[in-house]
């Protein structure tokens, strides 16, 4: 039980980042913390397939680890889709 309870918070992870992510970096405000937090928050969302692997790992049985593991795929991509649509902006 403590596996798949671990599974789950580690799932839930990216999950959180993403949300927070995509507001930061429109918002006007410019600090070293907001660009710390925004770093940070973005490589969490990235590595949600290292989450999705290391989840499936600790529980494989679970349907919720499954869900939040495809979830944390979808946060990758998403942030995968961010940056292709920030460098394909900048170069038009």
């Amino acid at each position: 039980m403590k596996k798949k309870v671990a599974a789950i918070i580690l799932e839930a992870i990216p999950l959180a980042a993403a949300p927070v992510f995509y507001p930061l970096i429109a918002a006007p405000c410019d600090s070293g913390l907001v660009r710390a937090v925004i770093a940070v928050t973005m490589l969490l969302a990235f590595l949600g397939v290292g989450f999705f692997f290391l989840g499936r790992l600790l529980a494989k049985e679970s349907k919720a680890v499954l869900i939040l593991g495809i979830l944390d795929c979808a946060a990758t991509l998403y942030v995968v889709a961010f940056y292709v649509f920030v460098i394909l902006t900048i170069a038009m």
